[in-house]
């Protein structure tokens, strides 16, 4: 009922009566993508199918260079892949290579993203000065 009187009720009160409350960005907060990585022999391959095996991400971009290293992260219950993985080249020619063979192309029906990989940031420690998780 209350719904009815929101839709049929003027602007100002279907304003009031509203659960979404939209407030835009701030026009600098819209520009806050991470630079591009560098280049490096290791490639960040996502959008991945559940489907996708380490061998068959291998045999995928084995096409382009000499891949040293393969990985599909899965998940510890299912051991269905999480959507992305990693891929190794022994140089950055190669790793070049398979970003632009690879690169938004169709791999087990779905279509991937190939990238360089970002290195991992360290862990942050938490107030107490111990680890991020978990007794010392």
């Amino acid at each position: 009922m209350a719904v009815r009187a929101a839709v049929a009720a003027p602007r100002g009160l279907r304003r009031l009566f509203s659960s979404f409350a939209f407030s835009p960005l701030p026009s600098n907060a819209a520009n806050t993508a991470p630079p591009p990585a560098e280049p490096s022999t290791n490639l960040f391959v996502s959008g991945l199918s559940k489907r996708t095996t380490t061998e068959g991400l291998r045999d995928a971009f084995a096409k382009f260079g000499q891949v040293v290293n393969a990985r599909v992260v899965t998940d510890r219950v299912s051991g269905y892949s999480k959507g992305f993985g990693f891929v190794r080249y022994g140089t950055l020619e190669e790793a070049s290579e398979g970003i632009k063979g690879m690169d938004g192309k169709f791999l087990d029906g779905w279509v991937i993203f190939a990238e360089y990989a970002r290195p991992r940031e360290p862990p942050s420690e938490n107030a107490a000065g111990g680890p991020p998780y978990g007794r010392p």
